[in-house]
């Protein structure tokens, strides 16, 4: 989620393969951003941001000396990276400007899919295009389509297999984040920011904004809906835990919630507020969030990335600068990549993120 207005833009392109696009040399990066206004990979990636170390913890999990790196820039707003083991390649969302791109070290920056999140022609929508995006067990990508308001299954042919569209007969607001169990069933949140209007649109049938799960069988069911705007999604190693970012300039928070036996939730409790450095001006709310082998949080907020211990006691942070969407564990398992409004980041951990090889 961007916490700024977005225009919605025609996109009304066919459905690419889901082989890339040939990729953008680094050599012709910076015409190709001026000649065709696209988005362009740095030719040397260069550093960006900074390593605030608010703990000397960090330092086993964030080397000291090392910083991040921009990787490719001039998206809309960058969001829901996730790792494809196959490809060897992050591919992110542009939210407003309805594409998934995709980046690997061997073929620079490429368009993976468009239209990604809504195939329609209305395009009366906030933010029209893709959000969150994982695979599942078999290496498909599974993706929040803010547009159509569901999420879907992009399958080998190039065709979306709907997953989850409704809740008790009504559409969902927009799908944003997901993030799968060991059993296979997948949680996810439905913010309305993909809405025109959001909360007050004409278009919203559900009358509030809830925290879901898929069950494996396909059945979903409601598991909150007292949270105002839910967002970013993940959880524990031990899955007894559910975190959920909230990006309410009013309460900016992460949530944590006891996952019961069943997988429904428990009472939740505040594990973060993220107010002061809010009011410190860092940019952004609380979006996207990742968690690691040892139970550590990277959650994005106002700032970057804030690095919260299993205990909810901030680390330091990955200021990128910029309000921040989201990240993922890619590589071997120990880089974290970042999408941090028109950029796309990445910097090595000394940790390895939970369920990247699931």
């Amino acid at each position: 989620m961007k916490t700024r207005s977005f225009t919605a833009i025609a996109c009304l392109a066919a459905l690419l393969p889901l082989l890339p696009s040939a990729s953008l040399d680094a050599a012709d990066s910076a015409r190709t951003q001026n000649a065709q206004g696209k988005p362009a990979s740095s030719p040397a990636h260069p550093i960006h941001g900074s390593v605030e170390r608010l703990d000397p913890a960090l330092d086993a999990l964030i080397a000291p000396g090392v910083q991040m790196e921009r990787l490719a820039s001039g998206f809309n707003w960058s969001e829901g990276p996730t790792w494809l083991h196959r490809e060897k390649a992050v591919v992110f969302s542009d939210v407003p400007e309805n594409v998934i791109y995709r980046w690997s070290d061997r073929d620079g920056l490429s368009v993976y899919l468009k239209p990604s999140g809504y195939t329609g022609q209305a395009l009366e929508f906030n933010e029209q295009g893709s959000n969150g995006l994982t695979t599942d067990a078999a290496g498909r990508l599974i993706i929040c389509q803010h547009g159509d308001r569901r999420i879907s299954r992009l399958e080998r042919n190039g065709t979306f297999a709907p997953l989850a569209s409704h809740f008790d007969g009504r559409r969902f607001n927009s799908p944003n984040d997901l993030v799968w169990d060991r059993r296979g069933n997948l949680y996810f949140t439905d913010p309305p920011y993909g809405l025109k209007g959001a909360n007050d649109s004409d278009s919203k049938e559900l009358a509030f904004n809830g925290v879901y799960l898929r069950r494996s069988n396909g059945a979903v069911q409601l598991l909150t809906s007292t949270m105002t705007f839910p967002n970013g999604i993940a959880l524990s190693p031990d899955e007894r835990t559910l975190y959920v970012n909230q990006s309410d300039p009013k309460a900016p928070i992460i949530r944590a919630f006891p996952v019961l036996q069943d997988g429904t939730l428990g009472e939740g409790h505040v594990f973060f507020d993220t107010t002061r450095l809010l009011e410190k001006g860092g940019k952004g709310l609380p979006d996207g969030l990742k968690v690691d082998v040892h139970g550590n949080v990277f959650a994005t907020g106002p700032g970057g990335v804030l690095v919260l211990s299993p205990e909810g006691r901030l680390l330091g942070l990955l200021n990128t600068g910029e309000a921040t969407g989201n990240c993922c564990w890619g590589d071997d398992g120990s880089t974290l990549y970042i999408t941090a409004d028109m950029h796309l980041v990445r910097i090595r951990t000394r940790t390895m993120g939970y369920g990247f090889r699931r």
